[in-house]
C-alpha cells in the first residue's frame, strides 16, 4: 500500500464523500475502483490503510489518531 500523494490526483469542491456527500477529502483507490471520504469518514476506516492499493491524503486525516 502506498499511502503517499499521487501526484494525477487533486479534489474539487465537486467531489464528495461516498458515505454522506460531504465534501471530499481522502481519495483511496483499490483494485477495482476509487472511493471518496469526507474527513470524517476517513478517520473511522482505519482498515483504508491495509486494503487500499493507494491513498490520497493531503490534509493526513488517516495520520490523525
Amino acid at each position: 500500500m502506498n499511502a503517499t500523494a499521487c501526484e494525477d490526483l487533486s479534489l474539487t469542491s465537486n467531489d464528495r464523500c461516498d458515505r454522506c456527500s460531504a465534501a471530499a477529502k481522502v481519495i483511496a483507490t483499490f483494485i477495482n475502483g476509487q472511493l471518496m471520504f469526507c474527513g470524517h469518514h476517513a478517520k473511522e476506516q482505519k482498515a483504508l490503510k491495509n486494503k487500499a492499493l493507494s491513498i490520497y491524503d493531503p490534509d493526513g486525516f488517516l495520520n490523525v489518531s
